[in-house]
């Protein structure tokens, strides 16, 4: 059996959170397009706009992420945590002021630090629920991030 080292597993996977978030590295992302990039060219107005009749706002879409990597950490450290109500932001997130916006990107950016903290601390991936969280990591990340820059196209037009 071939085995991947853990090392390698980490560092893959802190290159794709990188990339979904911060700094583009060319795996799957186009230059200047990560989150964090991308939201730096949204305001509060814009991420107040329901896009199409349904659809959740810009600001419920980062306030989601935020939580996602939250929930997410605690999970990853206790998988004993209590159930969340995953709906409830698409709920109760819609207009918000710039000083709202503001909190919720700066409560994404201390998720995602403290994700990246934890998973840096991880020394062993013993089983296939544990990877495949991680692997969910990225994939929710970049599913959102298309979200919010799909709909920058209806929103900016």
């Amino acid at each position: 059996m071939t085995t991947i080292h853990v090392e390698h597993f980490k560092k893959a996977l802190l290159l794709l959170l990188d990339e979904s978030y911060e700094n583009v590295h060319g795996f799957y992302l186009d230059k200047n397009s990560s989150m964090f990039e991308t939201l730096a060219n949204i305001n509060a107005e814009e991420a107040s706009i329901p896009v199409g009749g349904k659809c959740a706002t810009l600001a419920a879409q980062v306030k989601h992420v935020s939580f996602y990597l939250e929930k997410i950490a605690l999970f990853m450290q206790d998988r004993n945590a209590p159930n969340v109500d995953w709906s409830e932001i698409w709920r109760t997130v819609n207009v918000v002021s710039a000083d709202e916006w503001q909190a919720i990107q700066d409560e994404l950016s201390v998720n995602y630090k403290n994700i990246r903290k934890l998973i840096e601390s991880i020394d062993d991936w013993p089983d296939v629920d544990s990877v495949g969280i991680a692997m969910a990591l990225v994939a929710h990340s970049a599913y959102h991030l298309g979200e919010i820059r799909q709909a920058l196209c209806v929103i900016k037009e």
